[in-house]
């Protein structure tokens, strides 16, 4: 059973760090379609960074400049390091993956993020 688990979220004030890492099991990563996302009380999920298809990645404007993605192929982990963290910032957040997405697929494709982790609760304070 595909499992996808969030850890490193908590408190912190405005300004701080946190690294969120998600490590899989029963699954690969594959390094393409796959990403963060976050929804906070009363708002949407929104994209936060992913990896696309062609294994760029992207990054949603309001992060863009503390916030990065990264994966370790040999852990089979993804992570998020965010930076200068603001209360807006604050939401769950939860990693995603296209599991039908095996390779390189190009940056136009549509990823359908179907796996989901349980999410990890990132607070912070002003």
């Amino acid at each position: 059973q595909v499992q996808l688990v969030e850890s490193g979220g908590g408190s912190v004030q405005a300004g701080g760090s946190l690294r969120l890492s998600c490590a899989a099991s029963a699954y690969t990563f594959s390094g393409y379609c796959m990403g963060w996302f976050r929804q906070a009380p009363g708002k949407e999920r929104e994209g936060v960074a992913v990896f696309e298809g062609d294994g760029s990645t992207s990054y949603a404007d309001s992060v863009k400049g503390r916030f990065t993605i990264a994966k370790d192929n040999a852990k089979n982990a993804l992570y998020l390091q965010m930076n200068s963290l603001k209360p807006e910032d604050t939401a769950m957040y939860y990693c995603a993956t296209d599991h039908s997405v095996i390779s390189w697929v190009g940056y136009n494709h549509q990823c359908v993020y179907n796996y989901w982790g349980q999410g990890t609760q990132v607070t912070v304070s002003s």
